[in-house]
């Protein structure tokens, strides 16, 4: 039954529900991050060799990490989306890749400072950076796709289609270091790190710090997915408003 008009609707309880989640999530992640920091420049163990510099490895390490997760989302979503042609598929597949562009520019930035004082360059193209900067071209692409495509429905299966194809460079990121000679420091998380890849202050900390991002990584998602659902209501209301 519609609404009587002059009162104002109530809520279904599962979108109360996502307000609420979300809403949690920033706290926890502020929060989090809050104790991240504390963690990372008073209780983590300064580098003989880098000094403080190695600091941001803490912060390096867990947003790559996290951009890999909003990829793979975005692949997933995308082969959701085309097999049902839902839109709450599509919503997932794009927020996933804004916010897994938004981590991965993060770590290209945070890998150069880290560079700087440690190869005496802000830029080389070794093959971790190399495959890096790739990614980040790709997700960008799908992007501009999903902007420029001549209709939404050719934007959404094109990028569904970049966002599959794209992740293959995931996983050559991460072997990146072990398939070609390289300078960046070799893995230590994931399967192919060593069990003694790091003291294990460290390694609790950089568990913390993966937590922390997590917390802030799904409160974006949500949040780029509620805005994705309000901007298809206010199209969808656009093209009721223009076929009259």
């Amino acid at each position: 039954m519609a609404a009587i008009a002059g009162q104002p609707t109530r809520k279904t309880p599962w979108r109360a529900a996502i307000r609420d989640a979300r809403l949690w999530l920033l706290l926890l992640a502020a929060v989090l991050t809050l104790v991240d920091g504390y963690l990372i420049f008073v209780v983590a163990p300064t580098d003989a060799v880098l000094g403080h510099i190695q600091r941001i490895f803490y912060i390096h390490v867990p947003i790559s990490i996290l951009s890999f997760l909003g990829f793979l989302l975005c692949a997933i979503a995308g082969i959701g989306y085309l097999i049902r042609r839902g839109e709450s598929w599509d919503r997932l597949a794009h927020a996933s890749a804004e916010v897994g562009v938004v981590f991965v520019t993060l770590a290209l930035i945070t890998g150069v400072i880290w560079a700087r004082p440690v190869w005496g360059v802000w830029w080389t193209w070794e093959p971790r950076l190399t495959t890096t900067l790739i990614l980040w071209f790709i997700y960008v692409a799908y992007l501009m796709i999903r902007q420029y495509a001549p209709t939404p429905q050719q934007g959404r299966v094109w990028s569904a289609v970049v966002g599959i194809i794209g992740f293959v460079d995931v996983p050559i990121v991460y072997y990146s270091v072990q398939w070609w000679r390289s300078i960046h420091p070799v893995q230590v998380i994931g399967p192919e790190a060593a069990d003694d890849a790091l003291e294990p202050i460290m390694a609790r900390i950089l568990i913390f710090s993966l937590v922390a991002t997590l917390a802030l990584f799904g409160y974006l998602l949500l949040e780029r997915m509620a805005l994705r659902k309000t901007e298809d209501t206010l199209a969808q209301l656009r093209r009721d408003a223009n076929s009259d």
